[in-house]
């Protein structure tokens, strides 16, 4: 069976640096906030070209650490995709602030930019994009909307780190970005781990405080923060990662153009991913969309992929207005047109930089067997 994702392929390569790094720190004493956090987040910051980057315990606590130190809050909004997972929203939530959901851009499944002026109001706070699959939203439209409006703007980076918007990357356009390093991210952890980057030294000032239960001096707390710290291990394993984030990500594009130019003779069935001359594209995941309407019809294309030897994953089923959590806020699906069609479009298929070549073939063909038996088609010729 070929999986979505493998981690144990990446750990072998890595595992004498890793196995040492863990006896370092266990040795050490230092396993919470110690030397490896902070030369992780100086070579992140680096990395990001940002200013200041602050380690933090997960992707989710980074996006409300974000929430609390830009003092949203009761009352506020902030605009967010609903194609995305809960995390997003959740953070908002947790905040006791209010998600206000705008449909997204069928081509790049991001924000849609034309869509979001018409949602703001005097209530509104903060526009959250999310670089959905590992593609940047449209930020120079966003930050003009943010300029024009007097708003926040928060990147969630959690499935992007090594993504380019413009030259530059992601993270590093909003008044602050989150990461996640789960461990089947580009940059992943043994855990769960996450980031926040800002080029403001008074908003990286309240980060550091708010993670560490609102305290910049011990037993001396000026307000109520979390305990959200990224511990010595995690930072000592990403530290061995980093140095290989862009050739982990450029292993994946490369992937991900064997999987587009192989299956572009199925076009009349499915589409590939489209990048925007002006973004690069690291692919968390490649996500095709199926041309049809009919979820049906996508759940037997995955289940006879299955069949066939190949996992593949739906992102997302259930969009986040249409979540039993969020039914208070009345959100009818009929405003979000084109999240209703990718609901029953989407799927990804295997994406991990240890993918093989033989691997990718041995997908493609599942693809043309599967796209047969559930359209009913005869087999396309290669």
């Amino acid at each position: 069976m070929i999986p979505i994702f493998e981690l144990t392929r990446q750990y072998t390569r890595f595992e004498s640096e890793i196995s040492k790094a863990l006896t370092d720190v266990a040795a050490s004493g230092y396993y919470i906030l110690g030397p490896n956090v902070t030369a992780f987040e100086k070579e992140a910051a680096q990395y990001l070209g940002v200013k200041h980057a602050i380690g933090c315990a997960s992707g989710t606590d980074a996006l409300l650490l974000a929430m609390k130190a830009l003092k949203i809050s009761a009352g506020d909004e902030v605009i967010t995709t609903p194609f995305t997972y809960i995390a997003t929203s959740e953070a908002i939530v947790q905040a006791n602030a209010t998600p206000v959901f705008v449909d997204v851009d069928p081509d790049t499944f991001n924000l849609d930019v034309s869509a979001i002026e018409a949602r703001i109001t005097p209530k509104t706070k903060a526009i959250l994009p999310v670089h959905l699959y590992g593609l940047p939203a449209n930020m120079d439209e966003i930050r003009a909307l943010s300029k024009k409006h007097n708003l926040f703007v928060i990147e969630d980076c959690a499935q992007a780190i090594g993504a380019e918007y413009k030259g530059q990357k992601v993270g590093s356009f909003g008044d602050i970005g989150c990461f996640s390093f789960f461990p089947t991210k580009n940059l992943g952890a043994f855990g769960d781990g996450g980031l926040l980057t800002t080029s403001d030294d008074t908003l990286a000032d309240r980060l550091r405080m708010l993670r560490v239960h609102g305290s910049h001096t011990r037993y001396y707390h000026e307000e109520s923060g979390l305990n959200s710290r990224l511990d010595e291990i995690q930072a000592a394993i990403l530290r061995i990662k980093l140095p290989h984030l862009d050739e982990f990500n450029k292993t994946r594009q490369h992937i991900a153009r064997q999987y587009t130019e192989k299956l572009a003779r199925f076009s009349d069935l499915l589409t590939t991913p489209i990048i925007p001359e002006d973004r690069t594209h690291v692919f968390h995941q490649y996500t095709l969309r199926l041309n049809t309407t009919d979820s049906t019809q996508r759940n037997a294309f995955q289940e006879a992929l299955r069949e066939e030897g190949v996992m593949s994953m739906l992102y997302y089923p259930i969009p986040l207005y249409d979540q039993k959590t969020y039914q208070n806020l009345n959100y009818p699906a009929s405003d979000y047109p084109v999240c209703e069609q990718l609901r029953h479009q989407v799927l990804s298929l295997p994406m991990f930089p240890e993918l093989s070549d033989t691997e990718i073939n041995m997908t493609v063909q599942a693809i043309e067997k599967s796209l047969a038996a559930t359209f009913k088609t005869g087999a396309v010729s290669v």
